[in-house]
């Protein structure tokens, strides 16, 4: 069996030669019992000599393919590309940082020859501030009443995944891509098993929190219509409220005749109306720009270099 490594690297030139290392040294006790290895790195646009790095593996190790794009086109994008030139009958998608155990990737092998298309590594929030996972599992909680899959908390994408899922993935063509939604709505049978996450080898993570927010509005919005539907249900209630309100006021007019209107209470509910139709514009404005993205039908990425098949590249 063909492994492929699939590694997003963005500015990994500290860590990414150790990461090699210890995935090199797997490969080589995988070696005895029929299993090959190549390895995928894709460079997301990194600004610091990560693609140099990259070249110095490939002319060491004849098993390596990078894949350098002509800017940051982001780690969905670096997946997809990763998935797109992985040629392995299986592929493990994992991160260059080390974050990622190498020496999962055995029991990942095991696990798979018992038939399993998607063998899933869950980390544990062992060691993590209270408040992350606190906020995690709220997070996970609401997206799960609401999005058509499910999202289970501390699944990533470290998994080992089948040709057919690879193909799967790789046919969904959407510019707004979530991989993690993306694996588990093709479904297919599916292991999973915990770890403990390890810390990061060299250099700091580039996720901010806003990117992070931005992550889970993905998540929320790339596998539902619900929001819209909710919005729809909202403004049909305060419709019931207006309306019972406008009944109060008419009927206090003609037992107590006409008195002058409180000034409070018309700036108040002026107030919250117009806050209620900017939330529910901002919903319909996130999916109108993203159907905006999917109509123009541009490339997933650009790549600046590589050493492998172009044509690949050229895929929309």
């Amino acid at each position: 069996m063909l492994i492929s490594i699939v590694a997003p690297c963005y500015n990994e030139e500290d860590v990414i030669e150790l990461f090699h290392d210890q995935v090199q040294q797997v490969a080589d006790r995988l070696l005895p019992l029929g299993h090959d290895m190549e390895f995928v790195y894709v460079d997301d646009g990194s600004r610091d000599r990560t693609l140099a790095a990259l070249q110095r593996l490939a002319d060491r190790d004849a098993r390596v393919r990078y894949v350098s794009f002509s800017r940051n086109f982001g780690k969905e994008a670096a997946l997809l590309a990763g998935l797109r030139h992985a040629s392995g009958d299986c592929v493990v998608v994992m991160d260059a940082d080390l974050q990622h155990p190498p020496e999962l990737i055995t029991r990942m092998v095991k696990l798979r020859e018992d038939g399993y298309d998607q063998v899933i590594a869950r980390r544990t929030r062992t060691g993590d501030r209270m408040t992350r996972t606190l906020t995690a599992r709220l997070y996970y909680r609401i997206v799960n009443r609401l999005v058509d899959i499910e999202l289970v908390d501390g699944v990533g994408d470290f998994r080992m995944l089948s040709r057919r899922v690879v193909d799967a993935v790789v046919n969904l063509s959407e510019y707004n891509r979530f991989s993690k939604g993306l694996f588990a709505w093709v479904g297919f049978p599916s292991t999973t098993f915990e770890y403990e996450n390890a810390a990061r080898e060299a250099g700091r993570s580039s996720w901010s929190f806003r990117g992070l927010l931005n992550y889970g509005l993905d998540g929320l919005l790339s596998f539902n219509n619900r929001p819209l539907r909710a919005a729809l249900h909202l403004g049909m209630g305060l419709l019931v409220c207006a309306g019972l309100y406008t009944a109060w006021i008419v009927g206090a007019a003609l037992v107590n005749g006409v008195q002058t209107p409180g000034y409070v209470t018309i700036i108040t509910a002026l107030t919250g109306l117009a806050g209620v139709q900017m939330i529910m514009l901002g919903v319909i404005g996130e999916y109108t720009g993203r159907i905006y993205y999917e109509v123009k039908r541009r490339p997933h990425f650009l790549v600046k270099a590589t050493n492998v098949d172009r044509a690949k590249d050229l895929i929309p």
